[in-house]
């Protein structure tokens, strides 16, 4: 190879080295602002493959996959032990390719999440985009195999350790409180009955469709919207909502929209109720009381407490199955009245286990892990 070529090749490989680590740091972050979102892609790919006995290690999977992937992005781009690196990105990116090939193909998903709820891609899309990246990958491999693998500076090491805390801290943090970004559709700032109002078509030639899967069998089913059945969270898991067209043979497939919202008592549907409510309301979302700590049932006592002074009103939203009206009072409080919503929605509203969600005439102004309520 002339020293022109050998020169070419160089460069050629720092812009495939660049754009890997760029693209590695992107899907990273984006993916490690919201562990709960991968958590739940995790245990739809581990429902798929019969791997279900795996699911309780989905988080910790989930926030060691997401800043693994940041890190490598990190030391990609400032070229630290890049051998080594290139080496796993190497073979991750093989691992991907053969996998979003099969989710394109025999085991279809509606979203393969390499980029989160950032930016939504299908299977094929997911497949072609690391058909091009493999190749960047392993040129970055061959240009940098002459390098040692484990022979770290004093100055790589402090690096490694940076990027390993700046991977694992990010996702542990938003573990722990909420996502840095929302990209999801209940973020601050959108009121909700407006958004139920936008997604609703005037055009009665089209027609809203939920997917759903069988927790049980992992079969995928269609509802229409006003169908009741999908809301039981505990026989089906959402996956995603589409727009069909009488006008069009093939449907439109639209990012997740809110009009799923749905609150239910004993008197039935309650939505309305909750969401055109004038003045502040204090959602507190539980996914499941036993699992309610001490401390934080304190904090929700004190902000039944803090909203009974303003004036607010306080609502307790939970998946778990209740037969009658039921209210729930935390560490002592006044009885809070409870309505169901399914698992997926309140999960898509709050990446907590428990925590609050506070409106202002119908708009979200705030949202609260439990661990942050003062």
């Amino acid at each position: 190879m002339s020293l022109i070529h050998r020169r070419a090749f160089r460069n050629f490989a720092h812009v495939c080295r660049l754009t890997l680590g760029a693209v590695f740091i992107f899907s990273g972050f984006v993916k490690s602002v919201d562990p709960w979102g991968t958590a739940l892609k995790v245990n739809e790919y581990l429902s798929i493959y019969g791997l279900e006995w795996m699911q309780p290690a989905s988080m910790t999977f989930s926030i060691w996959l997401c800043g693994a992937e940041l890190m490598m992005g990190l030391m990609l781009t400032f070229k630290v032990r890049i051998r080594l690196i290139s080496i796993f990105a190497v073979l991750s990116m093989i691992f991907f390719t053969v996998l979003t090939f099969l989710s394109a193909t025999w085991l279809p998903v509606e979203d393969c999440g390499c980029f989160g709820d950032a930016l939504k891609l299908s299977p094929w899309g997911t497949f072609f985009k690391n058909l091009i990246l493999l190749p960047l990958a392993i040129v970055v491999w061959y240009r940098y195999r002459p390098d040692k693998i484990l022979a770290f500076s004093k100055l790589e090491i402090f690096l490694t350790c940076l990027f390993f805390t700046i991977g694992m801290g990010v996702g542990t943090y938003c573990y722990y409180h909420l996502p840095l970004i929302d990209f999801l559709p209940y973020r601050v700032g959108v009121n909700i009955y407006d958004e139920m109002q936008k997604s609703v078509r005037e055009d009665h030639s089209e027609k809203v469709v939920l997917v759903c899967r069988n927790r049980r069998t992992g079969k995928t089913r269609e509802f229409d919207l006003n169908d009741d059945e999908w809301q039981d969270s505990q026989k089906w898991e959402w996956l995603d909502t589409r727009v069909e067209s009488d006008e069009s043979e093939n449907p439109v497939v639209i990012k997740p929209i809110v009009n799923e919202f749905s609150l239910r008592d004993a008197y039935g549907d309650a939505t309305g109720l909750v969401i055109n409510a004038k003045g502040r309301v204090y959602m507190i979302c539980v996914t499941r009381f036993d699992d309610i700590g001490r401390k934080c049932e304190e904090r929700l006592r004190m902000l039944v407490d803090r909203a009974e002074a303003e004036g607010a009103w306080v609502v307790c939203l939970t998946p778990e199955y209740m037969s009658e009206i039921t209210y729930h009072s935390f560490d002592g409080s006044v009885p809070v009245k409870c309505y169901n919503i399914d698992a997926t929605v309140l999960k898509t509203m709050l990446r907590a286990e428990t925590g609050v969600v506070v409106l202002d005439d119908g708009t979200i102004t705030q949202k609260l892990n439990c661990r942050d309520i003062r």
